[in-house]
């Protein structure tokens, strides 16, 4: 998986429009109404830490896991200035290694979608999720769909222009395996200058059965299938599907 080293830098910037207060009270909605316990979770993918602080404020004894040592430094500037005892763990989220279970496995933003290995990535990150669960604990996540891939995101480019950074967002569809190429270009300006840096990594979407049966897999009953927070079911022009799966066996 990649390290994201520019894009950590900017990646609050470029999420600036997301609601983590809402998104967390969301996470916490599902964890109430399917029984869950308010105890430790696990922000998987955490990146630059909003929502784990925010999920650290309802009350969860939280840990944050994120591959990308520049997106946990970001997080902890955040956690140096909130003062929450938040745990962070540079690890790949295919090969987590906790010291106990958790009772909470949120995972947001299409992280999972990042996975580059396929299916077998994903197979073995809900092993690892599954291992470290305890029973009845829940396993929360987003994922983006292939129709988010093929008919929104799809050959598309956006630009983001913010005050001292100007960011071209370039994306290539590849029907075979429903990947995004995504391709990001930065000119950061320093003065009357502009710097340009670069990132580029993918993101694969699949099918919502397949999905299903790697959680069934590992342990996990699957308890509902949402359109993107809400609690309406999914649709065929669903972007985002949330799952949420109870760990079982």
């Amino acid at each position: 998986m990649n390290n994201y080293s520019r894009f950590a830098q900017y990646y609050d910037l470029l999420t600036g429009n997301i609601d983590y207060n809402a998104r967390a009270d969301y996470f916490d909605s599902i964890v109430e109404k399917f029984g869950g316990v308010r105890g430790i979770l696990l922000d998987l993918g955490c990146g630059t830490g909003s929502l784990t602080e925010c999920m650290a404020r309802k009350g969860y004894d939280v840990l944050g896991i994120d591959i990308s040592q520049e997106m946990l430094t970001v997080a902890l500037d955040k956690k140096f200035e909130s003062d929450l005892p938040i745990q962070y763990l540079h690890q790949d989220m295919r090969k987590i290694d906790l010291y106990g279970t958790v009772d909470v496995t949120v995972c947001a933003l299409d992280a999972l979608n990042h996975i580059d290995d396929g299916l077998d990535g994903i197979d073995k990150t809900f092993e690892r999720v599954s291992l470290f669960t305890n029973p009845d604990g829940l396993f929360i996540f987003d994922m983006n769909t292939i129709y988010k891939h093929k008919n929104i995101i799809a050959d598309n480019t956006f630009v983001y222009d913010m005050d001292d950074v100007y960011c071209v967002w370039q994306n290539t569809y590849k029907k075979k395996n429903n990947e995004i190429e995504i391709e990001l270009d930065f000119f950061e300006k320093n003065g009357n200058v502009y710097y340009r840096s670069e990132e580029s990594f993918s993101e694969f979407a699949y099918d919502e059965n397949d999905i299903d049966a790697l959680l069934e897999k590992h342990g996990f009953k699957i308890e509902a299938h949402y359109d993107y927070d809400s609690f309406d079911a999914p649709h065929k022009k669903s972007e985002k599907v949330i799952f949420v799966a109870r760990k079982v066996k």
